[in-house]
């Protein structure tokens, strides 16, 4: 696998840091290339919209990235957004045949910092059979791998008073 960046995408939210990836020679992250592609297609804007809005504020501000709207693992990933009717502090969660996945890792069991990749539109039962996300899973789950085995190895060490992770130099940049 080639070099990536592995860089704060938003740390705004109340009780959620979401950094993303980028590759080294990249102008744009991964999490920047899924939601600027499908906001640009008119029949998906709406879902793109919501798909941002669940991350930004239902995980972001509201509830973290907490089990319920986890529940999608996919190997080493789990896919968003949630999967079934789930209902969390009186507020329903439900996306029936919801046409996009993004791809996302939880970091710590504070369920404070989530790493977002890429996605895109769920064509099909499986990802392997979904032409347009097969590639776009495949790459998340070796992203997902690399920053575990980072994490493992001490690469990369995790500040939990300031929702943050930083390299094992105690440099914000992260490069594996």
């Amino acid at each position: 696998m080639n070099i990536f960046a592995l860089e704060i995408w938003d740390d705004e939210g109340k009780k959620c840091t979401f950094y993303t990836v980028r590759w080294e020679d990249g102008k744009e992250s991964q999490t920047d290339k899924f939601f600027n592609k499908y906001d640009a297609i008119p029949e998906l804007k709406t879902a793109t919209q919501q798909m941002l809005s669940f991350v930004l504020d239902s995980l972001g501000d509201d509830h973290g990235a907490i089990d319920a709207l986890f529940n999608r693992p996919e190997n080493e990933v789990t896919g968003l957004p949630n999967t079934g009717k789930v209902t969390v502090k009186q507020v329903m969660f439900t996306y029936p045949n919801f046409p996009l996945r993004l791809y996302a890792l939880r970091i710590n069991n504070r369920n404070d910092i989530v790493v977002l990749f890429n996605g895109g539109v769920k064509s099909s039962w499986t990802n392997q059979e979904s032409k347009d996300i097969h590639l776009k899973w495949v790459e998340a789950c070796q992203f997902a791998k690399r920053i575990e085995e980072a994490l493992r190895d001490g690469e990369i060490i995790i500040d939990e008073g300031k929702r943050k992770m930083r390299s094992a130099n105690n440099g914000e940049e992260i490069f594996l």
